[in-house]
């Protein structure tokens, strides 16, 4: 009968828990209140909710933890609390497939981080581990809340955990979209994507005035952190979106090539690409030449389905491409070298850019599709110092530990170490193919005749004669063939037949590395 009482909407004390609830979700929904919103909007930004409305399915978010405040009694904080604290939480679906998202509130706060906001992401990112489901941090926080000390820094270090333990079981994204500084970025650190939003988010571990202060360097907030910086210079981010809403757009088609988590398989679409479409175009793609120049982003265009490219981190490391696409429907990773910049040849930075790439398709069961065009590693002091050695084989340690499909296509030059490096069949490649410009040697045959013939150096023409012979036994993909290392040789046009096929037959591919509690990548 009590029962009955208190849940009779004409009960008084249930019209008032009514009232209570309902003040309650418009005061969290309020955030910051009207004047903060609209400074947020003021400098072209979108709230937290607002951010999530545009970025998963209309109607699909389910919010966890509206009513969460901060315990925080000292600074006057007792009498400063919004219910959600600053951060808004839950699960919702991009294109009908279920991802974890949390979106910050810079105008509670400067949405920064409390212990209690702290423990809301953890909840949401523990459920996602549990449900198997991607993590989608909009980030946007001036740090952590000051008023709490070292309780906030215990909560960041929570999160941190659950970004370790996430790893490689599901996909982890963050996209910055307002301040990131401090302890805050080693979360986005740990994620498997940066994107960053253009004059309005940047990311730094200290910010310009302490490096005035330590350093004497004079910088901006946006020379030391902003998306052009990490996107172009450092390789901290992916991606830089001119705005909020072209981020979040971007964002939900990201989505669409990655797999929910490790246990599923890379998400299939229909296609209306034929797989075994050839393009004529292709034959004169690589240049008669060997030293000229070609732009590999147009063989990636050609034979992806539908020209449909999403590429990552364009603007660093330049030499190799990495991206998604799709191959009769289903995502696949691409890894290209670029002969438009330093010839292709590996570097330390496109060693690393590559080598994370291909070991987050690897966690993701994502095919690797590797088109080759590398002269060699680069030379020079810079890059010896700098640590090529352990850099380069961490893309080599990548390519060797892939249990996924793994098809290789050598359109040119496949030089020294570098060719062993690009996805060879001695790191378990499975399907090699060569174009018949393919030249795959131990170096190029100038300086190949130049040390084998070093006596006759000072005769050019038997130099010139000695280098033909040498461009007519090994500048072609024959060599490699007759010993197997190369599948078959195949014509330019029939690439995306030919490596659909291959990915097809592949496809209940099974291989296990040996146990062990992890490997020791040269880090």
């Amino acid at each position: 009968m009590l029962l009955r009482q208190v849940f009779n909407l004409g009960n008084p004390l249930m019209q008032e828990i009514l009232a209570k609830l309902d003040a309650m979700r418009s005061a969290a929904r309020l955030g910051g209140g009207e004047k903060r919103i609209a400074a947020q909007h003021g400098k072209g930004k979108l709230t937290a909710r607002e951010r999530i409305e545009l970025f998963l399915d209309e109607g699909s978010f389910e919010e966890w933890d509206m009513f969460v405040e901060h315990r925080c009694i000292d600074f006057g904080m007792e009498t400063q609390k919004v219910p959600g604290d600053g951060v808004v939480t839950g699960y919702g679906t991009v294109n009908g497939r279920l991802v974890f998202v949390f979106s910050q509130d810079f105008t509670v706060f400067g949405g920064s981080l409390s212990e209690a906001h702290a423990e809301k992401i953890c909840k949401m990112m523990d459920q996602a581990m549990k449900v198997g489901a991607p993590v989608i941090g909009l980030n946007d926080s001036g740090g952590a809340r000051i008023q709490e000390g070292v309780a906030s820094l215990g909560g960041y270090a929570e999160v941190f955990q659950r970004n370790v333990m996430a790893s490689g079981v599901v996909p982890q994204i963050s996209l910055i979209m307002g301040p990131c500084a401090g302890g805050a970025v080693y979360s986005p650190a740990m994620t498997d994507f940066i994107f960053m939003v253009k004059d309005s988010s940047y990311m730094f571990v200290t910010g310009p005035d302490v490096v005035k202060t330590v350093t004497h360097e004079v910088v901006t907030a946006e020379e030391l952190g902003g998306a052009v910086t990490h996107t172009g210079k450092s390789g901290v981010a992916d991606l830089a979106f001119e705005n909020d809403v072209e981020a979040l757009l971007q964002l939900r088609r990201f989505v669409d090539f990655l797999p929910a988590s490790n246990k599923e398989q890379p998400p299939e679409l229909p296609c209306t690409d034929p797989l075994d479409r050839d393009d004529a175009s292709l034959d004169t793609l690589v240049p008669e030449n060997p030293n000229k120049p070609y732009d590999m982003k147009e063989l990636l265009l050609k034979v992806v389905d539908e020209g449909d490219f999403f590429e990552l981190q364009p603007d660093y490391a330049k030499n190799i491409i990495i991206g998604f696409g799709r191959m009769n429907g289903s995502t696949v990773g691409f890894v290209a070298n670029q002969p438009m910049v330093l010839a292709g040849c590996l570097d330390i930075d496109s060693s690393r850019k590559a080598a994370r790439f291909v070991r987050f398709c690897d966690a993701f069961n994502i095919p690797i599709v590797t088109f080759v065009d590398v002269p060699g590693f680069m030379p020079g002091t810079t890059q010896e110092y700098g640590g090529i050695i352990k850099h380069g084989a961490k893309l080599l340690f990548a390519y060797a530990e892939a249990t996924v499909p793994k098809v290789t296509v050598i359109t040119r030059k496949a030089y020294g170490g570098a060719y062993d490096v690009m996805a060879s069949k001695h790191l378990r490649g499975d399907v090699n193919f060569a174009w018949p410009s393919a030249e795959i040697a131990v170096m190029g045959p100038k300086g190949a005749v130049e040390i084998i013939f070093r006596s006759d150096i000072g005769d050019p023409g038997k130099i010139e004669a000695r280098t033909e012979e040498y461009r007519q036994k090994f500048a072609n993909p024959f060599v490699a063939a007759s010993r197997g290392y190369i599948d078959d040789v195949i014509m330019p046009h029939g690439t995306r037949r030919r490596i659909c096929k291959a990915l097809a037959m592949l496809k209940n591919k099974a291989l296990q590395n040996p146990w062990r509690k992890h490997d020791n990548i040269p880090l």
